[in-house]
């Protein structure tokens, strides 16, 4: 497939991205294509070399880290002189005084709504208009559908009948502990109404009401026969459905058919981590699917179990508000856009020096473009703004860059400065360690700061590669860093004065099967202080969701605030292993591990361009796999290699191993093909196999230079 140009002043651009620019993006804007191509070209000449020049400081970082660790080899580690080295190499920031996060704008689903997020790869429409939708999901179908409920039908196409009364069971219980009636209890209610502005709840001849009547705060229908009854807890809402007549209401005296809870309230549509995009034809996709979102026209028709379907966004939902007056509360996520991270180019467009362009700078000015759409009709963001997570960071020098990148976006599109809201992604070791001074370059635009376990110990593994053999993937959690890492992103968050005006983030549950294992420990995430965290899918948000009832996020972030901040010094531990003395069948069983699900991701990657997906473990146990998960995977192995505790000989006959393994979990995918076939002409084998050992040499440790050279190709050949 061979790239076709247009000249538009100093740029190449590929004619079909040239071709949806002017005839779909800028359409209907107030932006003309030869005025924004004549600023785009003189802004991206700008900033393109400052783009290089952040990478090339980051490669002399590196060399200087790597140098230090071989010099002090064998010595006792001492972590003031290892600050001290870091601070005169300028990767360790002197931190400035205290201030506050003036962030104007922002809307309610980001300051005052805790609330799950979900994170959905842009390309695939069908799944983006899923996690859009997911702000009202079905709470008796999440657990019904999931092993919560634990009887022998869970999951079976055939209603059983028991299990359904467990669910009711279930979501009474939790009413009765959060939302409770005065005098009785919700499982014997008969009926509900309203009178007077207040919310009846009668059993027998006897009326109740809640005992906070505040929770209550609309209705659906008649007030004497509700259709719907709209209840309110830490400003999230559940929709009690009232149909007598419903399949799911026949055992149900109080005629309630189902409650839908509010559960996805902010989504991440990811042009980054869960995409395959390499080229003009899949940015194209990304794009439009992002603009059809903005314009609020996204729609596509697909076939399930032999039925024709089509999915578009939802509308707004209306109510009469308890006081008689109509009532509207949001009927879809607030959609949030991550763009790519500084490192990487794109041949969709190619500048004068005859380079590619930096995808980061791409993405800031065509998803921002996209969102002018919104602006005009406040249907995403009914305050105005347009919201970037920006991930990748290395440091404050590279989030004031990010800062530059959108005022010259707003100058070109003709937005007021600042619109432009940044979410930044907390998982750079250079970024957790300069926290408060990243921030304070996005003083006026972060609504956002998230930690990334798995890409943050990736970070670490390479940043400290010559330091020594890394512990264990599986002791990483337990290790003295990354408790430091979590506290502290808290800590500086709350400091800079997120609470109630912005979020604080935790990751992903990455196990969408085990949802009741989710229940027992996501919780963990509030209870650390995150007004946010990141699940799977919208079953795994309305379940998650019903932590947020539980704990009023704002209160523990109160909490939580005169708590002593996480220590530097153990922010700057290195999580080597010292002096191990494993066997060769834990080493084996280790590299196997991370071999499995780097085959696993890699193959449908490069022959499928599938960025996200379900990939089954060692175990098959089906894991939410990313380019996160590849990066320590690989790193560690490379590690492993680098530090004689395995030889390349040794991991070469693990993945071939490892690649029957995966072969054999995916022989019912048509599309697949097997790469224990033909080893040597497997360009997906040869791919996961110099992630590991080129994974020395990888910037940052990074996997995408690898994946999109090779996808490239792939692509090239299917065609």
């Amino acid at each position: 497939m061979s790239t076709k140009y247009q000249s538009v002043n100093n740029l190449k651009v590929s004619d079909e991205l040239l071709s949806f620019v002017n005839n779909e993006l800028l359409r209907d804007t107030e932006i003309s294509s030869k005025v924004f191509w004549a600023g785009f070209d003189k802004a991206v000449h700008d900033l393109a070399p400052k783009n290089k020049e952040l990478i090339k400081i980051r490669e002399n970082l590196q060399k200087k880290i790597d140098n230090w660790h071989i010099k002090n080899k064998g010595n006792t580690f001492s972590v003031d002189e290892y600050k001290k080295f870091l601070k005169e190499i300028g990767y360790l920031k002197e931190e400035g005084s205290d201030f506050k996060i003036e962030t104007k704008n922002v809307d309610d689903e980001i300051a005052q709504i805790a609330g799950p997020q979900l994170v959905v790869p842009i390309m695939n429409a069908r799944y983006t208009l899923n996690a859009a939708n997911a702000r009202w999901v079905s709470l008796y179908d999440s657990l019904y559908g999931t092993n919560i409920i634990e009887s022998d039908e869970g999951g079976s196409e055939r209603y059983d009948p028991l299990r359904g009364q467990e669910v009711i069971k279930y979501v009474r219980e939790f009413f009765d502990r959060y939302i409770p009636i005065d005098g009785t209890s919700w499982k014997n209610i008969a009926g509900l109404k309203v009178v007077k502005n207040d919310l009846i709840i009668f059993k027998d001849d006897y009326e109740y009401k809640l005992k906070d009547q505040n929770k209550f705060v609309g209705h659906r229908g008649d007030a004497n026969k509700p259709g719907a009854i709209i209840i309110k807890n830490n400003n999230l809402h559940f929709e009690i459905i009232i149909n007598p007549k419903a399949f799911s209401a026949a055992h149900d005296i109080a005629g309630i058919s189902d409650v839908i809870a509010e559960s996805a309230v902010s989504t991440i549509c990811d042009n980054e981590d869960s995409v395959a995009a390499v080229d003009y034809e899949d940015k194209i996709i990304c794009y439009r699917n992002w603009l059809g979102l903005m314009k609020g026209d996204l729609k596509i028709q697909f076939e399930k179990n032999g039925k024709n379907l089509e999915r578009k966004l939802n509308p707004d939902r209306s109510f009469i508000s308890k006081d008689g007056k109509g009532l509207k509360l949001h009927g879809r996520s607030l959609l949030l856009i991550r763009n790519v991270g500084h490192l990487m180019t794109n041949p969709s467009i190619i500048l004068k020096d005859g380079s590619e362009i930096p995808e980061g700078i791409m993405d800031a000015f065509l998803t921002t473009a996209a969102a002018l759409h919104d602006l005009k009709k406040r249907k995403n963001s009914k305050k105005g703004s347009i919201y970037i997570v920006k991930p990748k960071m290395h440091g404050p020098d590279e989030t004031a860059f990010t800062d530059l990148i959108f005022t010259k976006v707003e100058e070109l599109l003709k937005l007021k400065k600042y619109t432009c809201k940044i979410g930044i992604m907390d998982e750079e070791r250079r970024t957790s360690v300069n926290l408060k001074e990243c921030i304070r370059t996005l003083k006026n635009r972060v609504f956002f700061i998230n930690t990334g376990f798995l890409d943050r110990t990736g970070d670490e593994m390479h940043t400290s590669m010559e330091a020594g053999p890394m512990i264990k993937k599986g002791d990483m959690k337990s290790s003295k860093w990354i408790s430091a890492y979590e506290n502290n992103n808290v800590d500086v968050g709350l400091k800079c004065g997120f609470s109630g005006k912005a979020q604080i983030g935790k990751g992903m549950w990455a196990m969408p099967d085990k949802m009741n294992e989710m229940m027992k420990e996501k919780i963990n995430h509030l209870k650390a202080g995150a007004n946010c965290a990141w699940v799977p899918s919208p079953t795994a948000a309305s379940l998650h969701a019903l932590h947020y009832h539980q704990i009023n996020i704002f209160d523990q972030q109160k909490k939580i605030f005169d708590r002593p901040q996480a220590n530097l010094d153990d922010l700057l531990s290195i999580p080597i292993a010292d002096r191990p003395n494993w066997s060769v069948d834990e080493i084996n069983k280790e590299i196997s591990n991370s071999a499995q699900t780097l085959l696993g991701y890699v193959v449908r990657w490069i022959d499928q361009g599938v960025g996200c997906s379900k990939v089954p473990d060692i175990n098959n146990v089906g894991l939410m796999e990313d380019r996160a998960t590849l990066r320590i995977s690989s790193q560690h192995i490379a590690n492993w290699i680098h530090h004689g505790i395995t030889t390349k000989i040794q991991v070469m006959e693990i993945m071939k191993e490892m690649a029957r393994v995966v072969d054999k979990q995916n022989a019912n995918d048509k599309k697949y093909i097997n790469m224990s076939d033909d080893y040597e002409r497997s360009l997906a084998f040869k791919t996961a196999c110099d992630l590991i050992f080129k994974g020395k040499e990888q910037p940052s440790g990074y996997t995408e230079p690898l994946l999109h050279s090779n996808r490239l190709k792939k692509k090239i050949n299917q065609n």
